[in-house]
């Protein structure tokens, strides 16, 4: 098993809180970050990115933050974080108020994945079936192993399931009609036999 630094887990951690949050139902807004600490006396704010493209931050001239959109004066990079100046926050007292609020764009504004990739507020939530149909669950979580991901999911009778994401398994995933068909191993991960 691969153990990740303090300040990797805290990360991986907030990334799939954020994927949990914007994969609500109803939610039309993917979470891209999340407020930190004030960076210095201007009205600068730490941002902990929350996405796979962070330079995306630089084009941007608005962002929702909590319910509020606010406008974005600067940005700049400072070690892992994303420095962001908002003009609605001009002082730093000011600006702290927003600590721990998450940064969010409208679905529609996501940042486009080569063909075969997902955002994992895609994945959580699909219906899971057998290649016969048989119905498995939904995907409740992603695990993130060294190798590749798992997708874990409840069967109807409440034992967990644990999904390879493997092309050999994951059949076919229709994020718009909301399923996933997977074709199991005959021993799936939680050592149960196929049919049992």
């Amino acid at each position: 098993m691969t153990r990740l630094s303090p300040s990797a887990a805290k990360a991986q951690k907030l990334a799939r809180k954020a994927a949990k949050v914007a994969a609500k139902p109803g939610k039309d807004r993917v979470v891209i970050g999340k407020v930190g600490a004030a960076h210095g006396i201007q009205g600068e704010l730490r941002i902990i990115p929350m996405t796979d493209f962070p330079e995306r931050f630089k084009d941007m001239r608005e962002v929702m933050v909590g319910d509020e959109l606010l406008h974005i004066v600067s940005c700049r990079y400072h070690k892992q974080f994303v420095i962001l100046k908002f003009r609605e926050y001009p002082v730093r007292e000011q600006a702290m108020q927003l600590t721990n609020r998450y940064l969010t764009v409208a679905r529609s504004e996501a940042m486009p994945l080569p063909e075969g990739r997902y955002y994992e507020f895609d994945i959580l939530g699909l219906n899971v079936e057998s290649a016969q149909g048989e119905p498995l669950g939904q995907v409740e979580n992603i695990l993130h192993t060294g190798s590749n991901d798992v997708y874990v999911t409840h069967r109807p009778d409440g034992r967990e399931l644990l999904i390879p994401a493997l092309k050999v398994v994951v059949k076919l995933i229709d994020v718009p009609g909301g399923r996933m068909v997977v074709d199991l191993p005959e021993t799936v991960e939680d050592g149960t036999q196929r049919g049992e």
